[in-house]
Order: C-alpha cells, then structure tokens, then sequence
C-alpha cells in the first residue's frame, strides 16, 4: 500500500486531499493541530492515521513522522493567509506566525521527509502547496505573497538536492479552489471565481502517482475565469 503524509489536514485542500487519496487506497497520516477533526477522517477510513502536531514544533512533528513510519510521498500543504493590509498596516507579530508556519512549517516537514526517505534507499516524493502568489500576488498580501516565494525556492533547491536519492520535489499552485481560507476571500470579494477543491485533491494524486523516472516540477490549477493571466 502506497503511503502519503499530509499537513493541514484537517481542513481545506489538506483535507479534500486526504480524502481523495483514502479514497484510492492509500495509507494516509494526517498531520494537523485539530485532533478532532482528523480523528473523525480516522474514524471513517481504516487506512488513515491521526497524527496531531503543530508543523512548527519540530519534536511534535519527528514523533508523528517516527509513528507513522515509511513515506512514499509528503503533501506540504499547510499555511495560512495572515492580515490582508498594506506592509504598514502589519503588526510584527503577524508577519512572524505566518512565516513561522508558511515557512518554518514547510521546511521542517521536507527536511523530515528528506532524511526519512534517503534512510529508506526507496526514495519518495514531496510536493509543495505553493500558490498562485508565488507569482503574482493579491494586494494587500506581503506576508502571504514573500512565503510562497520561499516554498519555490524550496521546491527548486529540494528538487536539486534530492537527485542522488531518487527524491522528487514538486510544487503544485492552486487558485481560489473553495477552501475555508478562500471563503473567508470571498467575504470582501463576493465576485471571486472558485472552483471545487476536488480538482485541486485530484491534481495531487496525479502528481503523486508519478513513475519515479518522471515528475511534475510545477502544475498550477485554478478557476477558470480567475484574473491570473493577462487583464482578464
């Protein structure tokens, strides 16, 4: 049975994701801060594993990665948005948690990931949840946007670093899929296109599902009508 590790998922594309991939057999660890919620994904499908931590407490997240045992794949998905203001409207303190879990998050799980996969001579597959931002980013965004620059660095450096132990690094960047953190969006911009966050869950499984001698670098999915390309 093949396995995935996956963060935030207790909600959102994490949780979509999670489903999906139960969906097709996959023994899945769910990393998330909501116990409750991942032990209810547990509850309703035998191949899932509750695994509670915070993905920026770097003992927390060695226990689950140790409890949940060999890795196929790592979804390094969870993030949050923070204030949406102009850089001088953000209090410090907010700039510090998102990077703290935008960025330290990510790096700690793939550097979990990394070790676990290069001890287990199979090598593996760890795909970043980047963002549409990691391009262009939305105003009032300076947080949110300068982290997603950084999870592509990462996804660049890894995919580099990873080539002597058959370790593949992807980024998928998704745009407006109906998460909470896209409902919340949608408040402020009622006119916002969205699509299902199963699309997004399904483009993970494809990238997951690759042969090792292939990999998708970077997939970006969006809606449709979205203002991403040109003046649209």
């Amino acid at each position: 049975m093949k396995t995935i590790l996956i963060t935030g998922a207790s909600s959102g594309i994490g949780r979509a994701t999670a489903e999906m991939f139960l969906g097709h057999g996959w023994r899945v660890g769910l990393i998330a801060r909501r116990a409750d919620r991942l032990v209810e994904i547990a509850d309703a499908y035998p191949n899932a594993v509750a695994l509670p931590a915070d993905v920026t407490d770097a003992a927390a997240m060695r226990a689950a990665f140790e409890e949940f045992g060999h890795i196929d794949v790592l979804f390094n998905n969870a993030g949050m948005f923070g204030t949406a203001a102009p850089i001088d409207e953000i209090p410090l303190e907010t700039w510090t948690e998102v990077m703290q879990v935008n960025i330290n998050g990510m790096f700690i799980a793939a550097q979990l990931a990394f070790e676990q996969m290069r001890k287990q001579k199979s090598g593996g597959r760890i795909i970043n949840n980047g963002s549409l931002s990691a391009y262009v980013p939305r105003p009032g965004s300076v947080c949110y946007t300068m982290s997603k620059h950084a999870v592509t660095g990462l996804t660049r450096t890894l995919s580099l670093d990873g080539r002597p132990f058959n370790i593949a690094c992807g980024q998928i960047d998704i745009g407006n899929a109906e998460s909470e953190m896209v409902a919340n969006l949608k408040m402020s911009h009622p006119d916002l296109d969205t699509m299902d966050v199963k699309h997004a869950a399904s483009s993970v499984l494809h990238m997951a599902q690759m042969p090792p001698e292939a990999n998708v670098q970077f997939m970006t999915v969006m809606a449709t009508k979205m203002p991403y390309i040109g003046r649209g």
